[in-house]
């Protein structure tokens, strides 16, 4: 009887995965049968499913290491487009990288966590990928005035780049703050129109940033403004054409900036 409870003692053991030598004991040859028939069955048995759980670990960290390349892959595939873009057009040039740069910025002025500032970075990138298919004549001077359909054209991008990004899973947020880019706190923005509690938060970021590297650029049709002047806009349309909040961090992480140019806030 005691033999018996030993046996089961162990086999209880092996079987909520405490793998050990203590089954060996139970095969030794002066062990009276059954017992040592079916503590060798059992240790074979141990032994097999040890290198089954082995080489199953092996094979999880092969598909881990494959899905990280193919994610790099992708991320990489897709801001090499952003950037091919980008070089469409010289007066956007280097646009998304700055606007990412910034985003990541305000983002950490408002004391978002690393891996949301991490998909903030992505949303940066890739916040114009919408602008992918649009035809040569948006990329080329057209003076201050522009056409509805120019417009119409112009206003399907955040749609389009969300269209594009949708089935790459791991981009997470991201994928929204591209969509949401353009959105306002005041319900006029597009391409959704969506209400203020419905506009995430680095949405909200990226357009900050996205307005104040546009007017702060060169563009066929007006100089660049100053850090001050561009700050005075994104302010005097706080709360209804952009954040408040977001405002409020931009004007902070320009602050040496804007001493640069004499000005004090």
């Amino acid at each position: 009887m005691e033999k018996t409870d030993r046996l089961l003692e162990v086999i209880e053991d092996i079987a909520n995965g405490n793998y050990s030598n203590d089954i060996m004991p139970l095969t030794a040859a002066g062990e009276p049968e059954p017992f040592r028939s079916i503590a060798e069955a059992i240790g074979m048995m141990m032994v097999k499913v040890e290198a089954r759980e082995y080489q199953l670990s092996m094979m999880i960290e092969e598909l881990e290491l494959l899905q990280k390349t193919i994610k790099q892959n992708a991320i990489q595939v897709v801001s090499a487009m952003a950037t091919a873009l980008s070089a469409r057009d010289k007066y956007t040039e280097g646009h998304t990288a700055r606007v990412s740069e910034l985003s990541c910025q305000v983002a950490e002025a408002l004391g978002l966590s690393g891996e949301e500032i991490d998909f903030l970075r992505l949303g940066g990138i890739l916040h114009d990928i919408g602008k992918i298919g649009f035809p040569d004549k948006l990329f080329q001077a057209h003076g201050a005035r522009v056409s509805s359909d120019l417009v119409k054209e112009i206003e399907r991008h955040p749609e389009t780049g969300w269209k594009i990004l949708k089935e790459l899973d791991f981009l997470g947020p991201a994928l929204e703050y591209v969509y949401c880019h353009h959105e306002r706190p005041d319900g006029k923005g597009y391409p959704r129109h969506l209400p203020d509690d419905e506009i995430p938060l680095g949405a909200k970021i990226l357009a900050v940033a996205d307005a104040y590297d546009a007017m702060t650029t060169d563009r066929p049709y007006q100089k660049g403004k100053s850090v001050a002047e561009a700050l005075e806009i994104l302010q005097k349309m706080s709360g209804k054409k952009w954040d408040v909040k977001c405002v409020e961090a931009i004007t902070e992480v320009l602050d040496d900036d804007l001493k640069k140019e004499g000005i004090e806030k």
